[in-house]
């Protein structure tokens, strides 16, 4: 079957190169914030073959106390001529919705969400700047920004404090175009996937640079770096009203389940397929409320493994659900189908962090005047620009021998340090392994710590290194721990913190006996 509008604005697909950028971890029932019933099935039509149909009137978010209200909606005639056809192999292409549809999914869903949204504080700022004033439109665009860029990959529950210690220290683009990388990353610190961050800063320095006035449309958000289909769509059409749709895996989830779409989600043609239906949809009137609500039902009442059914606003718009109660092996989770997940690359790293003793003391005082080497990662590729402990990559898992040759030959090279003649070693130590897992790699890192105290003073290290092939500073040990570093880092350092306080805890009596 064919849409046409009938008035109501249909919207073209956007470019399939959205998902790039739009990879985010969507809430999982383990992490939302409203608590539901367990899932139960209701009856779409009466035994005796009647066409009204039962279907829950609103999901209870932990805000809300309110007894879920059961609506009796009448089964539109397109449902009727469609539940047929989910089983048969219908192009995603005809998979399109009906007037009386569209006008049904808005109606209820946007019901449900004005009872049920969660209090989010991104949603604070664009529900206080709702004028129709130029200010306050590019104060809802900055948070919008933010907030979705942070949401990318990342759960609810962890965003709400970066955005907000985030929103405190830039609460303007202006603010944070006047920054640098260094403090960006340094607040990012724990988010991961930092290149969002960079890509935030960048484009903030753009759009000021270019006058300062935000971009309005989709169109226009594409051009600003880091900006991608998904971003641009949330931010137009909850900041400035444009009637576009967003898709991200919540609604894609929703929409598959709506029109029981079994083709492969990660497929080009059935993501600009889901741009195209999800465009039908969009509200005009209300098109941002329409987009937050589409994700928040799939956030917290369509979700991937037990969907709460009983409470969905548009469940008599569901064609999986029907389904699955007619034919007993279908589920509502069928839908979407599972992709396989490409396998993790596993790399190996020798992590050596280098402490350089100043003093005279011994290494048994555990002296608190040692300053750490860090090195700048590369500006391009994985954890970009990002501050991390001397490391060499290894090829394979090696023994100890192997790495601290490996890391010798770096230090010397970079770093001017000859551990036989430059310096004086005075502890070397295997300290353990850590694996850190990325989306792509699982990278095992094996840790040491490597105490020195330079013959010729720390001016020795500025001897040698070569600027432009690596970039490198000393840092003792509180300003270590208020830098913004990867969890990686972190982990390591922890590692070595934790090594130094066994170290430094007295040997019991029987210990010592025995020793001696």
């Amino acid at each position: 079957m064919t849409f046409t509008s009938h008035g109501l604005k249909v919207l073209s697909v956007f470019q399939t190169n959205h998902l790039a950028e739009n990879t985010r971890h969507f809430d999982s029932p383990s992490r939302v914030q409203a608590q539901h019933s367990p899932p139960t099935v209701l009856s779409m039509g009466d035994d005796d073959g009647s066409k009204k149909k039962k279907t829950a009137a609103a999901a209870i978010t932990n805000t809300s106390k309110k007894r879920p209200r059961r609506i009796m909606h009448k089964k539109t005639k397109c449902n009727e001529e469609e539940e047929g056809e989910a089983l048969t192999g219908v192009d995603i292409e005809d998979f399109s919705f009906c007037r009386n549809e569209i006008l049904e999914i808005r109606a209820f869903l946007l019901e449900w969400y004005d009872r049920n949204q969660r209090d989010l504080p991104w949603r604070r700022i664009s529900s206080s700047d709702e004028g129709d004033d130029e200010g306050g439109s590019e104060r809802r665009a900055y948070a919008v920004w933010v907030s979705e860029v942070m949401l990318q990959q990342t759960r609810v529950q962890t965003v709400i404090d970066y955005f907000n210690r985030w929103m405190q220290k830039w609460p303007t683009l202006r603010h944070l175009a006047s920054t640098s990388l260094e403090e960006v990353n340094e607040m990012w610190a724990g988010l991961g996937y930092y290149r969002r961050a960079r890509y935030l800063l960048e484009g903030a320095k753009m759009i000021v640079e270019e006058g300062g006035v935000f971009p309005t449309t989709v169109s226009s958000l594409r051009k600003v770096p880091g900006i991608g289909d998904y971003t641009a769509g949330a931010i137009a059409s909850i900041a400035f009203k444009e009637a576009v749709p967003v898709v991200d895996g919540n609604v894609v989830r929703v929409v598959a389940r709506l029109r029981a779409i079994s083709t492969n989600p990660k497929d080009s043609v059935t993501i600009k397929n889901f741009w195209k239906l999800a465009g039908q949809l969009v509200d005009p009137s209300r098109p941002g409320d329409f987009n937050q609500a589409l994700m928040e039902l799939g956030a917290t009442v369509c979700t991937p493994l037990n969907p709460c059914c009983s409470v969905c606003p548009v469940s008599a718009h569901c064609r999986a659900l029907s389904l699955s109660r007619k034919h007993r092996p279908a589920l509502v989770t069928d839908y979407p189908i599972r992709v396989v997940k490409s396998k993790q690359r596993h790399e190996f790293s020798a992590v050596s962090v280098v402490e350089i003793l100043e003093g005279r003391g011994t290494i048994d005082e555990l002296q608190t005047d040692g300053r750490f080497l860090l090195v700048k990662r590369p500006d391009e590729g994985l954890l970009a620009g990002l501050w991390e402990f001397p490391s060499v990559m290894l090829g394979v898992e090696s023994d100890l021998d192997t790495r601290r040759d490996a890391v010798d030959q770096f230090l010397n090279k970079f770093f001017n340090l000859d551990l036989k003649k430059s310096c004086t070693v005075l502890l070397r130590e295997d300290i353990g392994e850590y694996i850190h897992v990325f989306s792509h790699i699982r990278l095992k890192m094996y840790v040491e710590l490597l105490v020195l105290r330079l013959k010729g003073g720390m001016h020795v290290l500025h001897g040698k290194p070569d600027s432009k092939a690596i970039s490198w500073k000393s840092v003792d040990s509180k300003g270590l721990s208020s830098m913004g570093l990867t969890s990686g880092v972190r982990k390591v350092y922890s590692m070595i913190q934790k090594f130094k306080q066994n170290k430094s805890k007295p040997m019991p009596v029987k210990a010592r006996k025995k020793k001696s």
